[in-house]
C-alpha cells in the first residue's frame, strides 16, 4: 500500500502542476477566474482518473461508464470531507489559516486514495 500511496501522491503533484498551468494559461488569455478554475478542475479530474487508473492502481482495458461514475462520486465524498474538516478547523479557531487548509487537504487526499483503491480501481474480485 505504501508504493501505491506514493504513486497516488505523485499523481497529485502532477495534477496540481497541470491545474496551475491551465489556470495560468486561461487567465493569460483573459478567461477570468471562474472559467479558469472550472476548466482546471475538469482537466484535473481527467488527468487524475487517467494516471491513477493506469499508473497508480494498474488497471488496464476499456474504461466503463460505471468506473467514471464511481470516480466522480468518490471525488464528491472526498471534497465533502475536505469541507467538513475545514469547517471544523475554522470552528477551532483556524480561520483563514494554512493549518486548517492543510488538515482539510490531508483529509481529502486520504479519503480520495482509500475510496479510489477500494471502490473505483479495486483489483478484480474485490469490492467493485
Amino acid at each position: 500500500m505504501l508504493h501505491t500511496g506514493f504513486r497516488f501522491g505523485m499523481v497529485g503533484v502532477v495534477n496540481t502542476l497541470v491545474g496551475l498551468a491551465v489556470i495560468a494559461a486561461l487567465l493569460w488569455l483573459g478567461a477570468g477566474d471562474w472559467i479558469a478554475n472550472a476548466a482546471s478542475y475538469a482537466i484535473g479530474l481527467c488527468v487524475s482518473f487517467t494516471l491513477n487508473r493506469r499508473w497508480t492502481f494498474g488497471v488496464r482495458g476499456a474504461v466503463a461508464s460505471r468506473e467514471i461514475a464511481l470516480f466522480l462520486a468518490v471525488f464528491a465524498v472526498a471534497y465533502g470531507t475536505n469541507l467538513a474538516v475545514l469547517a471544523t478547523m475554522r470552528s477551532l479557531g483556524f480561520t483563514e489559516n494554512l493549518i486548517g487548509q492543510g488538515a482539510a487537504m490531508i483529509a481529502y487526499s486520504i479519503t480520495f486514495f482509500l475510496l479510489s483503491r477500494r471502490f473505483v480501481f479495486a483489483p478484480a474480485g474485490t469490492a467493485r
